[in-house]
């Protein structure tokens, strides 16, 4: 019994004086990597949005009763063609009454020519005043500008009666229509959209950083336009299009909001297989530069962050947060900020790494 209570008070002097063993840092073995820095080429993609490069919305510009629709959903259409007729008597009226007032206006205009012609020479005989003269000649002033308003008013009906005859401005395909016969359309409306469909457009966005390594590498966007390699659009069914797009613009302007760049792509479409509204991924090959290039299972994603696990002299990992942009082949990355050359990373399975965690290699 006594060397049973001499053990207790042991084991209780022990545990207080701190003789509990510390846990040992877990060992585990990962395939590491050094980092260094090369030059490759890969593809990068990007999700893109396409529409029609002669794209426009048919809006009224006259107020009426819908009279016919002379097209379909998705009727291929010319530049010219009627679309819609709005009822034009209102505007057929007001043309007539334009017209009369400016015929009105050009024979009150030659009333008052004939006047100051003949007051002038009553003037030079010294028969009349200088100041009838000149009244009159004032009067034949106003009388000519009264012509011009007459004649703009008559411009204006014209037009005003043109607009209720809605034309395609390009040639492509009719969206959805959207009034009916009958209908009351007023100044304004949307009528369709009519798809321009001999060239599309697909927009896409750049970070900020591949717009400096564009850059970087051709000096300025306005080069890079002109030398940019042909890109590829990709299908959402992984399909390729047959046809090589090109580079046309950028916006200029970063979004503060997404902290990117949209640029813009034409790709020809001769057969009509592109549609606006369709979506697809552009693949453009894109030469890194002294790039860090990182295996993908080497970064751990963490909401927005991105993270490696460097492991030093004591064979310790500790996690860095860094910059990276993927190389588009879905198997690598480039470190941009976040760690150095020579520095060692955990290349596979970082994402079982726990910090200080024993890493043997």
């Amino acid at each position: 019994m006594k060397k049973v209570s001499i053990l207790l008070i042991l084991s209780a002097i022990c545990t207080l004086s701190g003789c509990v063993k510390e846990p040992e840092a877990q060992h585990t073995s990962y395939e590491t990597i050094t980092l260094s820095r090369e030059t490759v080429t890969a593809p990068v993609s990007w999700s893109a949005a396409i529409r029609g490069k002669g794209d426009v919305y048919i809006v009224s510009r006259c107020t009426g009763t819908l009279n016919d629709i002379k097209v379909k959903d998705g009727q291929r259409v010319k530049k010219g063609d009627v679309l819609f007729l709005i009822d034009s008597r209102s505007a057929e009226n007001a043309l007539v009454h334009a017209k009369a007032d400016l015929q009105t206006a050009i024979a009150n205009r030659d009333n008052a020519r004939l006047e100051a012609e003949s007051n002038k020479e009553l003037a030079d005989q010294g028969i009349i005043s200088d100041y009838l003269l000149r009244k009159s000649l004032n009067t034949l002033q106003s009388a000519e500008a009264q012509v011009a308003q007459a004649r703009a008013a008559v411009r204006d009906a014209e037009l005003r009666l043109d607009y209720c005859t809605i034309k395609s401005p390009v040639d492509g395909l009719v969206g959805n229509i959207i009034p009916r016969v009958g209908d009351v359309i007023q100044e304004g409306t949307t009528m369709t959209r009519v798809a321009g469909v001999s060239e599309m457009e697909a927009s896409f966005s750049l970070t900020e950083s591949q717009i400096h390594a564009l850059v970087s590498e051709f000096g300025n966007l306005e080069k890079v336009i002109k030398i940019a390699p042909p890109v590829t659009l990709r299908f959402k069914d992984g399909a390729e299009y047959s046809e090589k797009g090109q580079i046309t613009s950028f916006s200029g302007m970063v979004d503060q909001r997404t902290g990117s760049v949209s640029c813009y792509v034409t790709f020809p479409n001769p057969n009509g297989e592109l549609f606006s509204g369709m979506q697809g991924t552009i693949v453009m090959p894109f030469e890194w530069q002294d790039a860090m290039l990182v295996p993908l299972t080497a970064v751990v994603r963490i909401q927005d962050k991105a993270l490696v696990y460097k492991v030093g002299a004591d064979s310790l990992a500790h996690s860095a947060i860094v910059e990276i942009e993927e190389l588009g082949d879905g198997l690598r990355a480039a470190i941009l900020s976040g760690a150095e050359v020579g520095e060692t990373i955990v290349a596979k399975g970082a994402a079982n790494v726990n910090e200080n965690d024993k890493v043997i290699w």
